[in-house]
C-alpha cells in the first residue's frame, strides 16, 4: 500500500532530483529508493556497540598479545 505524503525540500534539491528521477521511473521512486538505502545503513552507535562487544569478548587475548609485543620493545 502506498501512502501520499508532502515534503518541503530546498528548490535546488528538487531540481537535482528531477534531473535523476527518470533513472528511477519518477520522483517518488527516487525518494523511496533513497530513504530505503538510508534506513538500511547501520547507525554509527550500533556499529560502535558491536565493535565494543567484540573487543570485550576478546579482551583477555588482546591484552596478552599487547603485553607480549611490549616485551619485545627495546628500552631507550
Amino acid at each position: 500500500m502506498r501512502v501520499a505524503t508532502t515534503l518541503s525540500l530546498p528548490e535546488e534539491l528538487v531540481h537535482a532530483m528531477d534531473e535523476r528521477a527518470n533513472d528511477y521511473g519518477d520522483r517518488s521512486r527516487l525518494v523511496e529508493e533513497a530513504v530505503r538505502a538510508f534506513l538500511l545503513t547501520p547507525r554509527q552507535d550500533d556499529l560502535d556497540a558491536h565493535d565494543l562487544l567484540l573487543i570485550d569478548r576478546h579482551a583477555e587475548e588482546l591484552n596478552e598479545e599487547a603485553a607480549d609485543a611490549l616485551d619485545y620493545q627495546v628500552a631507550l
